[in-house]
């Protein structure tokens, strides 16, 4: 349905780069205002990425229902492939082209806002604030900018599959899986000790988002910098050091992705892994042992509050039509319209109160059921974590910082200290 993050966020280096050219990179420098003040009508140009080879009746339907209630517009819809979205972007965005609504996450939205050219909507759209999750309307939020440049529209987040059968090995309660980092740590030695090193907790080292479920602070309060080398996290590497020594985290995560984790989990030679529908099913078929003592949980956190990955609908600065523009993004984004997409796919509504409905909270059976049910109760309070200028070469240059003080060539505060030097020297370049 949609390009990865990781690639979206690669894109979004060269949207960047692109727009800091066309509009040098002022926040005022796009022209247009934050007013969405005037009658309602004339053409909106909305475009969405990679959503109409599936959802075409949906979004159909949805344009009808507006034009029905605001006579006198009319939406053209445009979708756009995944592929090379964000040099589409920035090719719209330097031909003075960009769509009236644009579907963005929060990495695309940055270039655009930081050159002018989305509106900030907690200026243009505040009286709608309180219809969304704090977390979601936060989600557009920018370093180093005032307001919220996008409104929510669906969220997702990644539940932690974790192995019962394991964990009551080990000795350890398989009904009560780890919450706090405190409890993970304690629980992954304890499990290495018991299986004689033969067992891991997980397979993969800290990305940025666990830094901010660690409760690290990523940057500094104007995001100029980023500062993750503080010492909460300085304490996360260097537990994770302890992990890894202990055979706790598995011998191959500092080269592991996402697949190789997810063999290493229907292997059962790992007890927790990110996962969703698709892999339980896939696990059904071909590990049945597995598959009849998965439990599902959120992803551990310190904070209370998990991570959050979210779509939004940004609007033009410089649309002619900007209370239509507006109003129609507001109308795709209502609870009753985000209900409905919600039936059609596996996402979440980012409505205030829409969490709350028996769809969410009720399982049905099916394992689609068990990770809604489960993902849902996450997703109503979780937040973004990953600062919207993290690019996918500062991911890099993290991993393999951490994989040095894995391996001991760096003491973790040395591993840290050059990987926010290189982010930071990587954000001055962008």
């Amino acid at each position: 349905m949609r390009m990865s993050t990781r690639a979206a966020t690669a894109a979004a280096v060269a949207l960047g780069s692109a727009l800091v050219l066309t509009a040098c990179g002022s926040s005022d420098s796009g022209g247009g205002s934050d007013s969405a003040e005037g009658k309602i009508e004339g053409t909106v140009d909305f475009q969405t990425w990679n959503l109409k080879t599936n959802f075409k009746d949906y979004f159909q339907g949805l344009i009808a229902d507006f034009e029905k209630k605001h006579p006198g517009t009319e939406v053209n819809w445009i979708d756009q492939p995944a592929e090379n979205y964000a040099n589409k972007l920035s090719a719209d965005a330097a031909a003075g082209d960009l769509p009236d609504v644009v579907n963005v996450a929060p990495d695309l939205v940055y270039p655009l806002a930081k050159a002018g050219l989305a509106m900030n909507l907690e200026e243009a759209a505040g009286k709608y604030k309180g219809e969304y999750l704090p977390g979601a309307w936060k989600s557009h939020e920018l370093p180093g900018m005032d307001g919220v440049y996008a409104f929510p529209w669906y969220l997702n987040t990644g539940p932690m599959f974790y192995n019962k059968k394991l964990f009551a090995d080990a000795g350890l309660d398989p009904e009560k899986p780890p919450k706090t980092y405190g409890q993970l740590f304690d629980s992954g030695i304890d499990m290495a000790k018991r299986s004689k090193g033969k067992i891991a907790m997980l397979a993969n080292i800290p990305a940025v988002e666990d830094f901010g479920r660690y409760g690290v602070e990523l940057m500094d309060e104007q995001g100029a910098q980023f500062t993750f080398n503080e010492p909460k996290g300085v304490e996360l590497v260097t537990e994770y050091k302890k992990l890894y020594d202990a055979k706790a985290l598995d011998s191959q995560a500092l080269t592991n992705q996402a697949e190789g984790a997810g063999r290493k989990f229907q292997q059962q030679s790992i007890a927790m892994n990110p996962g969703g529908a698709l892999d339980l099913q896939k696990y059904k078929k071909e590990a049945p042992s597995l598959y009849k003592n998965i439990g599902i949980t959120p992803a551990v956190n310190n904070t209370g509050k998990d991570n959050m990955y979210v779509q939004g609908l940004m609007v033009n600065k410089q649309s002619k039509v900007k209370p239509a523009a507006v109003a129609f993004a507001h109308f795709v984004t209502n609870a009753k319209n985000q209900m409905d997409f919600a039936h059609e796919v596996t996402v979440f509504p980012s409505t205030e109160g829409s969490l709350d409905d028996p769809f969410f909270t009720e399982e049905d059976g099916t394992d689609e059921g068990r990770v809604k049910v489960a993902a849902a109760k996450a997703v109503k309070t979780a937040v973004n974590y990953t600062p919207a200028v993290f690019s996918e070469q500062m991911k890099v240059a993290l991993r393999n910082e951490v994989a040095k003080a894995m391996q001991g060539k760096k003491s973790p505060k040395q591993a840290l200290d050059d990987a926010v030097a290189e982010c930071n020297r990587l954000l001055k370049t962008a």
